[in-house]
């Protein structure tokens, strides 16, 4: 049977679009990004406990007195833990995600209730798009949309559109017809008819589904932190990729304590706004008599509680400063005058590393640093779309080749700053007759005839099976299943354990050497090849933009015990103070910054515009 190139079809499609509808991207991008920063801003703004007592009192007028108390304690757990920032970056993004979902759900819904012919249309496009993996969403969107929040929102609210359409047509549906019926006899309009009563009767209805948007969003929140929105699922993919249980723990937690109480409220207002469920509540509390737990206060009280917090929230937002802690510029190193310099990079340690070392030192020289983490892919995407300046972990010529070769020339290679790494087979020491590649012959059946690898797209695992199980003879015995760079190292942890014997891949430097007792198989025929350089890649024309930071990158130098001790400050202080870190480090080496950005003289330096960089601005 010939092949339906579908995959082609899809590719001149998208292609077509961003060459034509690009326009309209960018007008959806800036609704999306605005909205977002908006909500963002608002919920960042108040000290944390102040809105943890706001969301609390509308749990007590929604819920009644133990509702708020366990809204308050538990909002107040995730700002303990350090993630309050995050949780309200998932939340802005859930939110923003779920009213562009219901502003285009809602009426679709309506319009498939009122015609049997548009339901059926509609019907099958849900079903797609409720059963396409949901992580396939993301490609179309940082095509269209780039990285970071929108993003995030499109692919958020494609996911969670659909029960939206769906229950709102169900309580339509499900509304009596004599009393549809009854209303059209006294002449009521055909729109009258649905505001006055089916919309009414339908609300609990359709209430549902608001919280099955809401639920969905959530769920997405991990997936969309794989493209740069940061969050709780930014956390989630960092404890993935460094097989972090702990931190995975909190902000799994921390996504469970956001989704009970967006689906409490909702399930609570979807009570409130309904008639129907207004006087079933009533009565159910007049049954059980006033008792505290459940006592709920007037909407007056609850909104005059609200209005008082906020007011004290904005004051103090206002007047008691942000907090930041950040680096300010040394005398005579303000080179930045506060222009802003954005680095992506992966979980991976040395780029965490790198990454913030290269925060501290800019902001040292007066620029205004942001830190995205991205998965690889939308990373470079992010490069080659201008939205990410500079990365410092692109491993070449061999792990990153398929990146290079799609992005390469819309990048700048600044050069290696830490090699040559070494690609391997490695295997725990207590594997006594296995030194080398050339003693894995013949004991296919000690290691259940498998080497387990990371993921299928680094170039290490086509090397090995092109290259290196072949020179060896080993490609007849072993088979490399294909996984990812966590699961790889959780299946490490799980034999080492029990000294069962394993041969995964692996590659120097990594953290595994140093919590495992490992050999690296010697290869003496040389068939990893040399190992790769870890390059710092740029924007095109980043350069030239700033030729001061440029030359700084270029000239990027760390050692293996410099670049292993910053490693080991980072890990030890623990997520979210990797910057802090990062200057106790540069305590015990006070001559790293002036090293990796010496202060160019007033003349030496021109940026984009020909004005000397220090004359700049």
């Amino acid at each position: 049977m010939p092949r339906i190139p579908l995959g082609d079809w899809v590719n001149s499609t998208v292609d077509w679009l961003l060459g034509h509808m690009a326009w309209l991207f960018d007008f959806c991008k800036s609704v999306f990004t605005g909205s977002y920063d908006g909500i963002n801003a608002v919920l960042q703004a108040p000290q944390p406990l102040l809105l943890a007592g706001i969301f609390a009192v509308l749990a007590w007028w929604l819920r009644g007195s133990f509702a708020g108390v366990l809204t308050f304690a538990g909002f107040a757990f995730i700002d303990s833990m350090g993630l309050w920032s995050n949780a309200m970056i998932t939340l802005s993004l859930v939110l923003v995600a779920t009213i562009i979902a219901l502003v285009i759900s809602v009426p679709v819904g309506i319009w498939a209730a009122r015609s049997d012919r548009v339901s059926a249309l509609v019907r099958p496009v849900l079903d797609f798009m409720q059963t396409l993996p949901a992580m396939v969403y993301l490609i179309p969107a940082i095509l269209f949309f780039g990285t970071g929040a929108s993003a995030g929102i499109v692919a958020t609210l494609i996911f969670a559109l659909a029960p939206g359409v769906r229950m709102t047509e169900l309580g339509i549906r499900q509304v009596d017809k004599e009393l549809v019926e009854a209303a059209e006899a006294f002449g009521t309009t055909p729109r009258n008819t649905l505001l006055r009563v089916q919309l009414p009767l339908a609300l609990p209805t359709v209430m549902a589904g608001v919280n099955q948007v809401i639920m969905l969003g959530l769920s997405m929140a991990a997936i969309a932190g794989m493209v740069g929105t940061g969050g709780l699922g930014g956390d989630v993919n960092e404890a993935i990729g460094q097989l972090n249980i702990g931190l995975g723990a909190e902000s799994g937690v921390a996504i469970v304590i956001l989704a009970i109480y967006l689906d409490r409220m909702t399930s609570a207002l979807g009570t409130e706004v309904s008639p129907l469920g207004r006087r079933a509540a009533a009565r159910a509390r007049a049954a059980k008599g006033l008792k505290i737990w459940s006592y709920r206060p007037q909407p007056q009280i609850a909104v005059v509680g609200v209005v008082i917090l906020a007011l004290v929230a904005g004051g103090m937002g206002i007047f008691g400063g942000n907090g930041d802690s950040a680096t300010t510029a040394s005398d005579g190193g303000d080179i930045g005058k506060g222009r802003k310099i954005t680095i992506g990079y992966i979980p991976w340690d040395e780029g965490v590393a790198s990454t913030y070392l290269w925060k501290e030192v800019l902001e040292q020289r007066g620029y205004k640093v942001e830190a995205r983490q991205f998965d690889a892919g939308p990373l470079y995407t992010a490069l080659a779309q201008g939205s990410v300046d500079f990365q410092t972990d692109a491993w070449l010529p061999v792990t990153h080749e398929q990146y290079w070769k799609k992005y390469g020339e819309r990048l700048e290679d600044l050069g290696s700053w830490y090699g040559p790494t070494s690609l391997e087979l490695s295997v725990p020491s207590y594997m006594k007759d296995v030194d080398s590649l050339e003693d894995l012959k013949g004991k296919a059946s000690a290691f259940g005839g498998k080497v387990t690898g990371i993921e299928s797209s680094a170039g290490m695992m086509g090397l090995l099976k092109s290259k290196v199980l072949k020179e060896y003879g080993l490609d007849k015995e072993y088979k490399v299943v294909d996984s990812s760079t966590p699961a790889m190292l959780a299946e490490l942890k799980r034999a080492y354990g029990k000294k069962e014997p394993i041969v995964v891949t692996l590659w120097s430097p990594h953290w595994a050497y140093s919590d495992y007792d490992l050999k690296k198989l010697k290869d003496p025929k040389d068939a990893w090849g040399a190992g790769d350089g870890v390059h710092t890649l740029a924007r095109k024309g980043f350069s030239h933009d700033d030729p001061v930071v440029g030359g700084w990158l270029k000239n990027f130098k760390l050692s293996e015990k410099q670049l292993t001790s910053l490693e080991s400050e980072i890990n030890k202080a623990g997520k979210g103070r990797q910057q802090d870190a990062v200057r106790v480090w540069l305590k015990d080496n006070p001559d790293v910054v002036d090293k990796l950005a010496p202060i160019p003289s007033g003349s030496s330096a021109k940026s984009a515009d020909g004005r000397s960089v220090l004359d700049a601005e």
